[in-house]
Order: C-alpha cells, then sequence, then structure tokens
C-alpha cells in the first residue's frame, strides 16, 4: 500500500500552513496528500447548546477539510488529495494515521510568553507515541521562508533553498536520522549543515595531559569524530555539499542558533519509555520550542 504525507487539519492558522508544508513535500516525494480532520466530541451539555447544535457541529467540521483540499488542489495541479475524517481522541488518531504514512506534519502554535514557541500537548503526545518522521511547521511559515532571498533581498521561492540542519549526536548517531537528513537535502538541492555541540567531561581538565590547550585538542579530536562518521554519508550522496559544524557549547543553544537560516530542522527521538511515560529529549524539546523553521523529529532504536 502506497503511504501518503498526513497532515492533521483543525481549522486554526498553524494547521493550514502544516497542510500547504505538506503538500509541497508530497509533491517533493511524489506521494499522495491526505487530510485528516479528528473531531472530539463535546462533553454532552456543551453539544446540546444552541450555538453548537450536531448539524451546526458536522456542517462545520465537513467543511474544513473539504475547502482545504480543493484550495491545495488548485495551488498544487496534478498532486492526489485524499480527505479523511475520524471520531475520537485527537492524539490518539493521530499516533495512529502518523504510523500508515510516511511523514506525519503537523501545525505548531505561536509565540508563547518567554519568547519561544509553544508546542502544544497534541503535537507532544503524537512525536512520543509514533515511530514515523513527525514535522511540526509554524502558523506563519510559508514557501519563501524556506528559500534564499532573491539577489533584490525580496522573498522567493524560486531561488535555491536554505540549508536543511541536522542535529548529530556522534557518541550515539543513527542511521535512520541520517539518512532523513542527507535525504530531504538532496531532494531540495540544499546544503546539510551537520552540527554537533559538545562540552568536556568534568574530569577532562583533572587528567594527566601535558597539552597546555585541552579544549583545542579536545575540539580537534571532535572534529575529525565527526568528519569520519560523516565519510561514508558523503559517498553516498555525493551531490549533497556538507557543511560540519562542531561547536564547543551545549547542543540545545549550538541547534537552535545555526538553524536560524534554515529550511528544516531534523532532530532524532531515541524510542524508549520510563515509569513517568515518554521520553522526547531535553534538546529536541528545545528545538520545538524555539526553533522558527519547519522541524522534523525522527524516532530511532
Amino acid at each position: 500500500m502506497t503511504r501518503t504525507i498526513t497532515v492533521g487539519l483543525d481549522g486554526s492558522p498553524e494547521s493550514r500552513a502544516a497542510a500547504e508544508w505538506a503538500a509541497r513535500e508530497a509533491r517533493m516525494r511524489a506521494l499522495p496528500l491526505k487530510i485528516l480532520h479528528v473531531w472530539e466530541p463535546l462533553p454532552e451539555p456543551a453539544a446540546q447548546a444552541p450555538l453548537l447544535g450536531a448539524e451546526t457541529r458536522q456542517e462545520w467540521t465537513d467543511r474544513i477539510p473539504r475547502e482545504s483540499a480543493e484550495g491545495i488542489r488548485l495551488r498544487h495541479p496534478g498532486l492526489e488529495v485524499i480527505t479523511d475524517q475520524v471520531t475520537g481522541s485527537a492524539p490518539e488518531a493521530l499516533a495512529e494515521a502518523a504510523d500508515g504514512s510516511e511523514l506525519m506534519v503537523l501545525g505548531s502554535r505561536g509565540l508563547g510568553g518567554i519568547g519561544g514557541f509553544m508546542v502544544g500537548s497534541v503535537s507532544l503526545c503524537v512525536i512520543a507515541h509514533t515511530v514515523r518522521p513527525v514535522v511540526l511547521v509554524r502558523a506563519a511559515q510559508q514557501a519563501a521562508d524556506e528559500h534564499q532571498m532573491d539577489p533584490a533581498g525580496v522573498p522567493s521561492a524560486a531561488t535555491p533553498f536554505r540549508p536543511v540542519v541536522l542535529g548529530l549526536d556522534t557518541g550515539a548517531p543513527d542511521e535512520t536520522v541520517l539518512e532523513f537528513a542527507f535525504d530531504a537535502a538532496a531532494r531540495r538541492s540544499a546544503a546539510l549543515r551537520v552540527v554537533h555541540g559538545w562540552t568536556p567531561p568534568p574530569t577532562y581538565l583533572y587528567g594527566m595531559s601535558a597539552d597546555l590547550d585541552p579544549r583545542g585538542s579536545l575540539a580537534r579530536r571532535e572534529a575529525a569524530v565527526l568528519t569520519e562518521m560523516l565519510r561514508p554519508w558523503r559517498a553516498k550522496f555525493p551531490d549533497v555539499q556538507v557543511i560540519e559544524a562542531s561547536r564547543y557549547e551545549n547542543a540545545a543553544p549550538a541547534l537552535v542558533h545555526a538553524s536560524r537560516d534554515a529550511s528544516l530542522v531534523v532532530v532524532g527521538r531515541r524510542i524508549r519509555t520510563s515509569r513517568v511515560g515518554v521520553h522526547i529529549g531535553h534538546v529536541t524539546h528545545a528545538v520545538l520550542h524555539h526553533v522558527t523553521a519547519p522541524v522534523a523529529v525522527v524516532a530511532h532504536g
């Protein structure tokens, strides 16, 4: 069965921006686009309210995916667009749909009170409960934002893509995440900026080394590890320009800083659970809240 690029649509500005991004990605991958609307039944007292009668709510829920699909078909001629509606819990329905998709795309909310972005509980739940890649898209995201400015300094979707940025942990690299990032860069004919943030272990400066510049020595070692790790991937994707960025800095701020000029940011999420539930990881969590470009979270073992 052919997988789809699936987007969760609830009529909000961020979900509409996500639908547009998903349509562009579906065309890039030559896959159908599925627009999924989840209707969560209201509690009985609210359902009986005059302005929220069953007929009104049903008409509204039917109109959201239908109108979105019509608009996307007009803007993306030739793209196969499928609409689907399910009733139930949004996190559970979206996570289930994600597992049957090539990629799940969701909208992410606007600015939060501390200057970062708010990631809704639905998005976090879907990310945490699916093994498929999930992309979060901001409400104001437009096609031109993923591309370089034209020669006159005007935003344009006709110019080359900005780089794809990958956050890489050289201590625990995963081929699934690397494959996704290199493939995304190759499809966009974009450069791939691989960011590795590191800090010396607490015991490093107390070692027996006589090196007068221990951080410089460690920096060279970390850079060499990154270069060697990427060697086979450069060979597999020879047309992708790879920019290595090994930085003496905590991983989260290093990645957020490097992502200011990105078309897409790729981070990994280790599939694991604990007694207190699922775990996303502090670096991925920071990226989801503070990076303004679309963010792809790729689950791995």
